[in-house]
Formats: C-alpha cells, structure tokens, sequence
C-alpha cells in the first residue's frame, strides 16, 4: 500500500509540463534535491538517485523527449530506512554540459566555472516556473504525513523537502512566499530542511502542486481528526481553548488600536492595514474567518498579525 508521499509524488508525475521554462524548472529543481554533479570526459553531468519507479520514469522521459538526453543506470541499492530499493541515473556528455549551463547549475565567472546554489532571478519571474519548481524539489527531496487513524495518534501533520545546500533552501522559503505560504528552516545533520505542520500550509502548497486527489485524503483526514478532537474536548471542557481565543482577539484589537492612535492605520502598508482593518470590523471571529474574508491562508494571517503585535509594543516602548 502507498504511503502519502508516495501518492503525491505519482499524482504529481501524471501533470503534463508543457512548456520548455515549465520542464526547465521541475528538472533543476529535481537535480538540486535528488541529483549530484559528476564530470566525464571533460563535459559536466549529473546523477540522479530516486526511490519512486514513476519518478525515474517521469524523468527519463522528460530528459528524452524535451532535452533530447539518455540516461543510463549508474547503480541501484537498497535503502534500509525507505525498505526499497533506490536507483541511481547518471549522463555527462556535451547536451549535458551545455544543459547544465543553461539551467545556471553550472555557472561561470571571472575564475572559471562553479556550482551554483541560487534558484535563479527567471524563476521568480513566472509563476508556471515556481510551480514546476516546488513540484520538481517534492519529487527530489520531499516528504508529506498525514495523523493516522485514532485520537491517541502520534503522528501528525508534517510536509518537509530536504536540500543540501542553505541558499537553494531559502530561496526556495522564497519561492513558496510568492504564493503567500510560509513554511520553515532547520538544520538537520548536514542537509537543510524546509518544512511545515500546519495542515493549512500543507494544504496550500500541495493546491500549488496540483494534487487534487491529495487534497481529497487531507481534506478527509482533517475532517476526520477534527471530529474526533471536537469530541475530547467536549468531553475535557474546552474552556481554557475558548478563553486563550478570546484573549488572542483583544490583545490583536488592542495592538491595532494602538497603533491607530499613535502612527494611524493608513500609515500600514496594504496586506496589514487590509487585516487590521478586518479584524476591527469583526472583533469576535475566528482567525480562520477572518483568513476566508481576506483570501489568504491561516499561517499568513497569524504572520501579518504577529507583525502589528510588534509593532504595537515598539510604539508602547
């Protein structure tokens, strides 16, 4: 049976990339996360290494018909932590070299040429480009959990990609802010990890992937969980929940207000006067009404709030 990453990972290799910035952008992104640069013959290549059957066959595929490349078995292992066995693919020839160039994985300067860590300035410049690139570092480097079944469950929700590098992992905490998603970084050993265990976030990026079917078995999940922790906490009073919400609501009304009365609101740039402005308007909702009504996520709105919470107490300073 197929765990959760593995069921994102096919629904991902089963889009179509249409566009050559489109499979430009999966493939970095799949190199940087999953990929080592090699050298033969005097021409740049790459390895690829992946678990994921339909992942190798996504790729060759992707390298054969849009670069015009053919990969070769490089080795195979089996990989105690996964239980499976992990492939690797390697090619280094000149439509290698020079694709590897094209890319700006390999780049050059005034000292010859060097590995370059930077997501790149095109990227950014497309949205098309940014969800190649999210998808293409979940089929490198990624991994997604969902609670199981039962209220005593220890597992949770937890989406991660792994990078090896701390530049290319905080472009790519860049990358994500462009759709208003707001992940975090930590250190794990010697690799970087981005990662998110708010099911909001997660549902946020796997829309941006566009996986629906996994969007589905979230959506279910959480309704699920949702019913199961509205049952405990009837049955634990959740009184001491209610009164934290409400202490969250004035001491957000109470920021706001100070700051209206020292700098003024309209001295706030747009998303932050937007939310002070809709919570003044509606002291008593949820977070999550308020995210509905302004058309963003909930970790977006817990973020831009805790921004006028610090600004508010500079001012009282």
């Amino acid at each position: 049976m197929l765990n959760f990453t593995e069921e994102i990972k096919n629904e991902i290799t089963l889009s179509s990339v249409s566009d050559k910035e489109g499979a430009q952008a999966i493939l970095s992104a799949f190199i940087r996360t999953s990929g080592s640069i090699i050298s033969r013959n005097g021409f740049f290549g790459f390895e690829l290494v992946t678990e994921n059957e339909r992942t190798a066959e996504f790729f060759l595929n992707l390298l054969e018909e849009d670069f015009g490349l053919s990969l070769t078995v490089s080795g195979a292992k089996f990989d105690l932590l996964s239980g499976k066995d992990k492939l690797a693919f390697e090619c280094a020839d000149e439509k290698t070299d020079k694709l590897l160039k094209e890319l700006k994985i390999v780049d050059e300067d005034d000292d010859g040429y060097f590995l370059n860590f930077s997501v790149g300035e095109e990227i950014f410049e497309n949205e098309n480009c940014i969800a190649n690139y999210i998808k293409g570092a979940f089929l490198g480097g990624g991994s997604c959990t969902l609670p199981e079944e039962g209220i005593s469950s220890r597992t949770g929700y937890h989406f991660e990609i792994v990078f090896s590098n701390k530049l290319t992992a905080n472009d790519f905490l860049d990358l994500l802010c462009e759709f208003e998603i707001l992940a975090k970084l930590v250190m794990r050993k010697d690799k970087w990890v981005v990662y998110a265990k708010s099911k909001a976030v997660i549902s946020d990026i796997l829309a941006v992937m566009g996986c629906e079917n996994g969007l589905e078995k979230l959506n279910r999940v959480v309704e699920l969980k949702d019913k199961q922790n509205n049952a405990n906490r009837v049955n634990n009073c959740s009184v001491s929940n209610i009164d934290k919400t409400v202490t969250a609501s004035v001491n957000q009304v109470k920021a706001i207000e100070i700051i209206s009365q020292t700098i003024g609101l309209q001295s706030l740039d747009k998303p932050l006067f937007e939310v002070a402005e809709c919570r003044l308007a509606d002291k008593n909702a949820s977070m999550q009404e308020l995210a509905v009504r302004l058309n963003i996520s909930k970790s977006c709105l817990n973020h831009r709030m805790r921004k006028l919470s610090e600004l508010a107490l500079s001012l009282t300073d």
